[in-house]
Formats: structure tokens, sequence, C-alpha cells
């Protein structure tokens, strides 16, 4: 204790103004602290304060990488759900491509869609099969159809056309009295005008015929 009071001592009484007196121990401890300073000093304005933008970029370019591969390593985890979820997908696409008829099978479709409307009890108006819309893979047949009859054979007919094999929608639905219309043969009933709609998929050579990009083409036919 007493050295280290000793040293203190010896410290304060160096003159400032006249290093040339200071001991040699002093001097050379002196000079080393300045050289650590002046170092340091060197160090943070030449090398850290120029990198820190380039360590800053660095670091949030760690981050997105990072968040990025926690995405990646999420979908991994999740591979097999999506493999048995894209199966389920293309199983069910695959039904539903089977409800759609081909070129020959159209006509019998057209027919049967008539007959369900007679079968119900209705009076056939109209039956006018419209120009066809290509989409991308499918085409689209409307149908305007006007039947007369009563409400609940129009409920059977609408029933009827659901339960075909074949993928058919009713669209446009409009109902009326008969009375409306001068030609009806029984004014208590009602008119129903609809417009039905059927699908059909596509063969390769239609499809390379359309724009590839999922717009209505009507037929030139």
């Amino acid at each position: 204790m007493n050295k280290l009071q000793a040293l203190f001592e010896q410290l304060r009484s160096l003159d400032p103004n006249d290093p040339g007196r200071w001991p040699i121990g002093v001097r050379v401890a002196t000079v080393a602290l300045l050289f650590v300073v002046a170092a340091s000093a060197g160090y943070y304005f030449m090398v850290w304060k120029a990198q820190r933008p380039v360590l800053l970029e660095e670091r949030e370019r760690e981050g997105q990488l990072m968040e990025s591969l926690t995405v990646k390593a999420r979908r991994a985890a999740n591979l097999d759900a999506y493999r048995a979820q894209l199966a389920e997908m293309e199983k069910s696409f695959g039904a539903m491509l089977r409800q759609l008829p081909n070129k020959t099978e159209v006509p019998n479709l057209l027919v049967d869609i008539s007959q369900t409307g007679l079968a119900s009890g209705l009076e056939e108006k109209l039956f006018q099969p419209q120009g066809e819309v290509k989409m991308d893979f499918y085409a689209e047949l409307p149908i305007s159809i006007r039947l007369t009859g009563g409400y609940h054979e129009m409920g059977k007919f609408a029933s009827g056309i659901a339960s075909l094999p074949r993928i058919v929608t009713l669209h446009d639905v409009e109902i009326a009295p008969a009375s409306a219309d001068r030609n009806a043969t029984e004014p208590g009933n009602l008119i129903l005008n609809v417009t039905a709609k059927t699908y059909r998929y596509l063969d390769e050579d239609e499809q390379a015929a359309t724009d590839g990009k999922g717009k209505k083409m009507p037929n030139a036919g």
C-alpha cells in the first residue's frame, strides 16, 4: 500500500511541461498509452467508421436470408402434406373432367336436357343452343330454354338437371305468370326462362388453337 501511495505521489510530482525529467518507466508507459490511443482512434475513423455501413447492410441481408431459410424450412417440413393435398386435388380434378362430355356425347346430352323438362311435366316452348364459348381447356355450351307449367314441375326440372351424369348449370332464371304470354295454352301456369350451360373438354388440337390465356373465344363455326 505504501509503495502504491509512493507511486501516486511520484506521478503527482511530475512536471507535464518537462517530460524529459520523468523516470524512464513513466516515459515508456506514457508513450505506450499514447500509441494505444492513437491506434484506437485510427482504427475507429479509418476502419470501423468506414466499414460500418457495409456491416449494417450485411446484417440486414443476414436477416433476410434467415427469414427465407425459415420459410423454406417450414415448406420442407410440410412437403408431404402438400404432396398429399396435390394428389387429392388431381384426383378431384380428374373426377370433374370425367363429368365433361366430349364432342360425340354433346348431342345426347342436349337430348337429355330437353327430355328432363318434358319428363317433369313442363311444356317446351324454346330450346335453342347458342354459340360455343371456348375457355383455356374446356368449352361452354349455353342453351336458351323456355318452359311452361306449374311451380312444382319447375322444381322437378331443376332437380332433374342436377341429377344428370354430366355437369349442367342453370343461369339467368326468370319465372313469370303464363298470362303474360298470349300464346300460353294454360294461363294459370308459369313461364320459365333459363339459360342452361353444359361444358365439354377441349382436345389437344382445340387447346392449341386458343390463345392460352383463358380468354373467351367464340367458335367460328
